[in-house]
């Protein structure tokens, strides 16, 4: 199931010119604020006419302005996830989820929400009594329970702190890879993006500057300006090995090796998603002697960018695996640092924050 979005608006002092397909699977617009992100979901749903564009979801036209078709937003089965989470505060959570089921009654569809989102022990409580996370995760219940084919999530997790946000990540990983739908992510967070996102479609000034899959675009060096030099860093896929009880550490298998963290909770054999951020990366050309660094992984020189400012993004080959260094630039010309070359990355244990621990995409709960 695809969405493929076409659409061409003048605001005031602002034009929206974008052109992109989203796949199944969790597509991040990221850009900074005022890009255009919500001004193109909005158009999605139904809820803005663009002078031009034409939206199609999984061969279903909603919007044309060519041909002139608009299917109205309550006719487009979109489910739409706001900032704020807009429950009815005199409902509670079992009545505000059947809201979102309206007509239909499929009391399996209705436990598998419940379930996906572990929201079960809530359904008897007011949405007053909820925490901001679990208030989220009730909207995104009501929204999908509308059985729509297409969710739409404006910055979801913006009104959150961090500890609400860790609480609710791990649902969103689980939407992402049970629930079938393509699903548009609106963020400015490059951490957020790096931890769910398979496709990301970069938006600067209206436009689309960069669209593939997230692990490519995250690693890529030339991105980083508009990813944010202190927020950019690339995603590696990981396989939990071993614990260490006594020191506190967590082994896992990686392309390039194996890769030390602090311990966290998963059994061996677990996949992982694992963001590392470019300033957390240091490169060496020999293999380094008496270093407290436990993580040394050997890679190769992929690309250099140097853009403004004294920064170099450089970019690294782990055995197949992208990882992305952020040095200065007169590190790059001591080093002789160029395509090809052979080095080592080094990468402190505790620079590894949980939240920037994951779950692999496309995996599946064991509920057994």
């Amino acid at each position: 199931m695809t969405l493929d979005i076409e659409m061409h608006h003048a605001f005031p002092g602002f034009a929206l010119d974008v052109d992109f397909s989203a796949p199944a699977g969790v597509t991040a617009l990221f850009g900074r604020s005022g890009a255009g992100k919500t001004s193109i979901v909005n158009a999605v749903a139904g809820l803005m006419r663009p002078r031009f564009g034409r939206v199609v979801l999984a061969g279903r036209t909603l919007t044309d302005t060519a041909s002139g078709i608009w299917v109205p937003p309550h006719r487009r089965r979109i489910g739409y996830v706001f900032q704020e989470d807009r429950l009815f505060p005199h409902l509670s959570v079992a009545q505000n989820l059947a809201y979102g089921r309206g007509r239909q009654r499929d009391a399996g569809e209705f436990d598998r929400v419940v379930d996906m989102l572990a929201i079960a022990p809530l359904l008897t409580r007011q949405p007053a009594s909820l925490s901001g996370g679990e208030r989220q995760r009730v909207a995104i219940g009501r929204a999908l329970l509308a059985n729509p084919d297409l969710l739409l999530m404006d910055e979801p997790l913006a009104s959150l702190d961090e500890a609400r946000k860790a609480e609710i990540l791990p649902y969103l990983e689980r939407l992402r890879d049970e629930a079938g739908i393509p699903i548009l992510y609106v963020s400015h967070s490059a951490s957020e993006v790096a931890r769910l996102a398979t496709t990301i479609v970069v938006i600067h000034d209206g436009r689309v500057s960069r669209i593939g899959a997230a692990r490519d675009i995250l690693a890529d060096p030339e991105a980083v300006p508009m990813l944010g030099q202190r927020d950019a860093g690339a995603v590696i896929d990981a396989t939990v090995a071993r614990h260490d009880a006594q020191d506190g550490l967590t082994e896992l298998s990686v392309a390039a090796g194996r890769l030390v963290l602090p311990l966290i909770d998963a059994a061996p054999g677990t996949r992982l998603r694992i963001r590392i951020g470019a300033h957390d990366v240091i490169i060496a050309k020999e293999l380094p002697r008496d270093i407290s660094a436990l993580n040394i992984l050997p890679v190769t020189v992929t690309r250099i960018h140097q853009g403004e400012g004294p920064g170099a993004a450089v970019g690294l080959d782990a055995g197949g695996d992208h990882l992305l260094a952020r040095i200065t630039r007169r590190s790059v010309r001591s080093l002789n640092l160029e395509p090809g070359l052979a080095c080592y990355a080094i990468i402190k244990s505790t620079a590894i924050a949980p939240q920037d621990i994951g779950r692999k995409a496309g995996d599946r709960l064991d509920r057994s």
